[in-house]
């Protein structure tokens, strides 16, 4: 799927996030299988089945069926939906300012002088 349509795919909750990196992980999973997955306080399966079909609503995620029960994927990639809300967030609160970002890190210390060199490195390697 293209997310390079600013509408064409709706931001997710931080639940359904949750449920995509175990998709991606997985690659393919029924809705046990990713309740298997998930961290901390598990949903009930019936409300998990509702984020992953909201997901499927979404564009994300599409499933084959096998009777009554479907298996989820992905349909869009991490990388394809950590490019579109890395855009976004940049816009955002860093006004499009990819320096400005790495100044963020750094004022946190987030980021030592030894990864800015390495970041360097890999610009100038690129070029």
């Amino acid at each position: 799927m293209n997310l390079s349509k600013s509408n064409a795919v709706q931001k997710l909750t931080n639940k359904e996030e949750e449920v995509m990196k175990i998709l991606w992980k997985l690659e393919k999973a029924f809705v046990k299988e990713v309740m298997k997955e998930m961290k901390g306080d598990k949903p009930h399966y019936n409300t998990l089945s509702t984020i992953i079909r909201n997901l499927e609503e979404k564009g994300y995620v599409a499933h084959e069926a096998f009777g009554n029960t479907h298996r989820y994927y992905p349909t869009v990639s991490k990388e394809a939906y950590r490019k579109k809300y890395i855009n976004s967030t940049i816009a955002d609160y860093y006004d499009n300012s990819y320096k400005s970002l790495v100044s963020f890190f750094a004022k946190e210390e987030k980021i030592s002088v030894q990864e800015l060199k390495e970041i360097i490195s890999i610009i100038e390697n690129q070029k």
